[in-house]
């Protein structure tokens, strides 16, 4: 089969203004914005919109990652693609990639072989300038803040106490952390040690997937926490004086834009806070046009259940008020012997022979890793399906037996989808069962209600969807969480910023552990974005790693078109 690259330039795009039609968009609810096949929504269209009917609602979500990658993101692109082969009007709605930690110009982000989004160079590339006004929003706000310090510190801010970083669109780890401030008050100002983020992590981005309106971004940029007086008082970019410049830098950005997958099903693709510190989900915006604009709107959260999945429902349906109708949990063959813990299993390298062996027992073995995150699906009320992600070594047996154990487990079923190879008419088998799943009456519930403590919230999931038996805090987390109620902070969901690469907070536990104790290390507020996140377990094991491998080398030819990758 072609490369992705490949399929992606020889794909036959339609104009942007016939997949704005498939929207019913009218010519004033958008603007063309700088290729025929690319397009920025104004957000004055939703007030039209508001009229129509809700599609339903559906989230693709998968196990607990391997490093192979699972397929969630071209599992998503093939759904949406299927349904226009049932009759059915379909949008998906996803992530902006970033090019530092992702770099997914060989696909990934953007899906793969025949379910993918494109073009893809303006996809993978942030052609559209988003990730940009990101980093620029966050950054005069970091600028703004060392200025008040040069000047007096008439807000009298604890220079040690300030958590606001500057952030960079590339994973530069020398960056991390650095020393600011040298060469004295004409040349650099107040010394500091400070350092970088990556701009998918800063709460620029997760205000951006978490907004509904200008007017709304405006004031939770305002409620944005810097740091501390030296009376352990909030001092707010508000104060900073920085909130409306931050606004007017992202007045584009707030914006979804409509592309196409290789199909031509309309996809809004917009914002792309990261799946550890943030929520790692696309925007509300986004769906809330999407679900006016279609029969079904699929949205994708970032690595597993219970990271992505547990955000969506209990941080980004609170903010946007819309009710999932199903949950789509994205497995492969591959992954469910991985989360056996028999085998080691390397990106980039070849796997085990063994593995590819025909192996009920080790499915059986790492199936446990499935039964709990469709436990996790159905603790919000809401039904899930398994997509068995197809590879040519799968075997039949094995098959059957997820088929078997995903239907004991409470899932509405599972289905085999060979959307990568064959496009949408690979994934129709699964788009039926969605279909089915999604006119299931549910009861979609939060986990846990806003007004409980911090750490009954905290405990809730760390218990009830990770499996731990208790919870451990460091005095330092323990005096975060009592400031931050202390300062009427408390009444907000809970991000849990843990390793992706297990259920419990150790990246070697495989399938899904229990009776562990889950460690806080420390509390951090995100307040402008409107959550609290703890870090959990040792930071070591977080490593900012993509959801999709990065490209080695990309070649340009002298139009700027992207022509190799190796």
């Amino acid at each position: 089969m072609d490369s992705d690259l490949y399929i992606a330039q020889h794909a036959k795009l339609r104009p942007i203004l016939e997949i704005a039609e498939q929207l019913g968009l009218n010519a004033g609810d958008f603007d063309v914005y700088g290729s025929p096949f690319i397009a920025k929504i104004r957000l004055d269209s939703l007030g039209r919109l508001r009229e129509r009917p809700n599609a339903k609602y559906i989230d693709v979500t998968a196990v607990t990652p391997t490093p192979l990658g699972e397929g969630k993101s071209t599992t998503l692109v093939g759904l949406g693609e299927a349904m226009k082969h049932l009759g059915k009007r379909a949008v998906i709605s996803l992530r902006q990639p970033s090019q530092g930690p992702t770099f997914g110009i060989k696909g990934g982000a953007a899906g793969g072989g025949y379910s993918q989004v494109v073009p893809m160079e303006t996809f993978n590339l942030n052609l559209t300038g988003d990730i940009h006004a990101v980093t620029a929003a966050n950054n005069l706000l970091a600028a703004m803040i060392d200025n008040k310090l040069l000047r007096g510190n008439p807000l009298n801010i604890n220079p040690h106490s300030i958590t606001w970083k500057r952030v960079v669109d590339t994973n530069d780890r020398a960056l991390r952390k650095i020393i600011i401030g040298l060469g004295g008050r004409m040349e650099g100002g107040i010394p500091r040690e400070t350092g970088f983020d990556i701009t998918v992590a800063s709460e620029v981005m997760a205000i951006l997937a978490l907004t509904t309106s200008l007017q709304d971004m405006r004031k939770r940029f305002g409620r944005i926490v810097i740091g501390m007086t030296h009376e352990k008082k909030p001092v707010t970019a508000e104060e900073i004086g920085a909130a409306g410049a931050m606004t007017v830098l992202m007045r584009d950005a707030i914006r979804p834009t409509i592309m196409q997958t290789l199909e031509n099903t309309p996809a809004l693709v917009h914002a792309g806070p990261f799946a550890n510190v943030a929520h790692g989900n696309s925007s509300i915006l986004a769906d809330l046009i999407g679900i006016k604009c279609s029969d079904y709107l699929f949205t994708e959260s970032g690595f597993g259940a219970d990271i992505g999945a547990e955000k969506f429902f209990n941080i980004k349906c609170r903010y946007s008020g819309l009710k999932p109708d199903a949950c789509v949990i994205v497995a492969t063959i591959r992954a469910l012997k991985s989360h056996s813990g028999k085998y080691k299993i390397v990106a980039g390298k070849a796997l085990p022979p063994e593995m590819l062996e025909n192996s009920v027992a080790d499915i059986e073995a790492g199936a446990s890793n499935l039964i709990k995150q469709i436990e996790n699906v159905k603790l919000h009320g809401v039904t899930p399906v398994v997509a068995i992600n197809a590879f040519e070594t799968d075997h039949a047996e094995e098959i059957k037996a997820v088929k078997r154990i995903a239907v004991e487990s409470g899932a509405l079923g599972a289905a085999v989808s060979r959307h990568w190879a064959e496009g949408g008419k690979g994934a129709i088998e699964l788009a039926e069962m969605v279909i089915a799943a999604a006119d299931k009456p549910n009861e979609f519930k939060f986990l846990y209600e806003l007004d409980q403590p911090n750490k009954a919230k905290i405990e809730t999931i760390a218990t009830r969807i990770y499996g731990a038996k208790d919870v451990s805090y460091s005095a330092q987390a323990d005096e975060q969480i009592k400031t931050y109620e202390a300062n009427r902070f408390g009444n907000l969901p809970i991000c849990m910023a843990k390793t992706h690469l297990s259920l419990s907070h150790d990246p070697t536990l495989k399938g899904a552990p229990t009776g562990f104790t889950f460690p806080v290390r420390e509390v951090r507020a995100s307040v402008g974005a409107g959550f609290i996140y703890p870090v959990c377990g040792d930071m070591r094991t977080m490593p900012a790693l993509p959801e999709h491998p990065a490209a080695e080398r990309v070649d340009i030819d002298e139009s700027g078109n992207v022509v190799g990758l190796f």
